[in-house]
């Protein structure tokens, strides 16, 4: 294996290295970096140009400039990195450092989102295959597949954000709306359950009761803009993802399986009591280390009374865990969102990466809210098209495994079809999905171009696109190497991912 990733990184590099070369020819060869200068009345206009000149070195051969390029590039083997300079002479590093955290923050959450979602609806549509669900939701992915970008996102700025920021100032449910989303979820609930005609009636009536009911409740207590918000949010999603875990990873029938996924749920409920105080103004490195160690936790639980299923059970209470916190994450800002409103007025944004001079810059979660408003829009974006995607991957690939012997065996020996679906199954479909993960990683990034134009983000797009206008090589270079890089890194992830899923290919 490690003969084989060092083989990897060498062609990798060299794939690198050509194409840099090839692209850097490009942009110095796209346009005039002095047109600007050439057009100008300014009586400097000859000083400036011959500072801009000599500035950018465009004097001397493009290739000469790439070699310089090129040994700055080397340096980052010994931790010392130099992009170059941009046309104004400021330090591409810099730039670099401000755009690609903007942009990786967008394109990282997008891709997670769509993964998890993409995956579990393909999952869902191929076990339900030729149902409603089936149809629905292959309807759905393949409108968002091939929806323009750029059309989608002035949608989500027109009804997402303008309309809704409206609507928040008097927000109402009418019955009609609450009648409709009631039918909607009932409809999604008894597709995903299997059963008889029966059972599935059952499954949307009780679903469509419960809908209409927390929409009334809702409406009734102005929940929208003052969030009742506390430790039930932590208690109901640890019930919850206990729950879903444990059918997904375990089965309900092993009381050991219950009785650690319980047990690591109730760890760090615990943690989350005994640190409720700090919790009211954190730090970063808090949270994190209280979820390292409820996953410590949950670990050290499932290893001592998981029994025979300790791998499973180890991973569902992980996962439960992580559950929770993300709950304690949006109970806290539940708690924040009222004053939030205040000071912004709409809170919804439609530009930028976050609120110039914001007056709760000081308070953590406050902060984080302005963070997060700013991403919904844009991630949404990104997310949407990025599930329509893994949606059509996962049901293709889980139908073609779900059609082989091992599945029929599987079944045959009586194995429970949900430990069918999850160890046999599902465990061999996701090796091509896998692949996609690996391009669609870096492949958002080059998409991010034009959402963050849409949404006036001040990312990795904005840089590639200002510099490219201006004829200017060196922070195109590094938008090229900070892609090409990520998709080398990912598609390298992605080949040690297949030994992990798949134990012939580590033979």
């Amino acid at each position: 294996m490690f003969k084989f990733v060092l083989k990897r990184i060498g062609i990798s590099l060299m794939i690198l290295f050509f194409a840099s070369v090839l692209v850097y020819g490009l942009v110095v060869h796209s346009g005039d970096p002095l047109a600007d200068l050439r057009e100008s009345n300014d009586q400097n206009r000859e000083n400036r140009m011959a500072q801009r000149t000599a500035q950018m070195r465009l004097d001397e051969p493009w290739v000469v400039r790439y070699g310089d390029w090129l040994r700055g590039i080397a340096g980052c083997l010994r931790l010392q990195c130099d992009f170059g300079e941009n046309r104004s002479g400021q330090s591409v590093n810099d730039l670099l450092a401000l755009a690609a955290g903007s942009t990786i923050r967008l394109v990282l959450l997008a891709t997670i989102l769509g993964i998890v979602v993409g995956i579990f609806l393909g999952l869902m549509a191929a076990i339900r295959q030729y149902s409603g669900f089936d149809y629905s939701v292959t309807a759905i992915a393949f409108i968002f597949y091939s929806l323009p970008s750029f059309v989608f996102a002035v949608l989500l700025k027109e009804f997402g954000a303008i309309r809704f920021n409206d609507w928040l100032g008097a927000p109402t449910f009418n019955i009609i709306f609450v009648i409709l989303v009631g039918l909607i979820f009932a409809l999604f609930c008894q597709a995903i359950v299997a059963g008889t005609p029966k059972k599935r009636l059952l499954v949307g009536g009780v679903s469509f009761a419960a809908a209409v009911v927390i929409l009334l409740v809702v409406d009734a207590t102005n929940w929208i803009r003052e969030p009742i918000s506390g430790l039930w949010m932590p208690i109901v999603m640890a019930i919850a993802a206990s729950v879903l875990f444990i059918s997904l990873l375990a089965n309900f029938g092993n009381k050991r399986a219950v009785l650690s996924v319980g047990g690591s749920a109730a760890a760090m409920l615990i943690l989350v009591i005994v640190f409720q105080g700090q919790l009211e103004d954190p730090t970063w490195s808090l949270l994190g280390g209280l979820l390292i160690a409820g996953i410590v936790l949950a670990v050290a639980i499932s290893q001592v009374f998981g029994g025979y299923a300790k791998r499973s059970i180890t991973w569902a209470s992980i996962w439960t865990v992580v559950s929770i916190g993300f709950a304690v994450v949006v109970d806290f800002l539940c708690r924040h969102w009222s004053d939030y409103i205040d000071m912004r007025g709409r809170p919804i944004s439609t530009i930028g990466s976050e609120s110039p001079n914001f007056r709760g810059a000081d308070d953590f979660w406050l902060q984080l809210m302005d963070t997060s408003t700013h991403l919904i829009l844009p991630t949404l974006s990104l997310t949407l098209m990025s599930i329509a995607s893994y949606t059509r991957y996962t049901r293709s690939s889980m139908l073609e495994v779900l059609g082989q012997d091992y599945v029929r065996t599987a079944r045959a020996k009586g194995l429970p079809e949900h430990t069918v679906m999850s160890r046999h199954a599902f465990r061999n479909a996701l090796l091509p999905v896998t692949t996609i993960v690996a391009f669609d990683f870096a492949g958002l990034i080059g998409g991010a171009v034009i959402t963050e134009k849409v949404f006036g983000w001040k990312g990795m797009g904005e840089l590639f696109e200002t510099a490219l206008k201006q004829v200017d090589p060196d922070p195109v270079m590094a938008f090229f190497l900070v892609t090409g890089g990520i998709a080398v890194l990912m598609n390298m992830f992605a080949d040690l991912l297949y030994a992990y899923i798949d134990p012939r290919i580590r033979r």
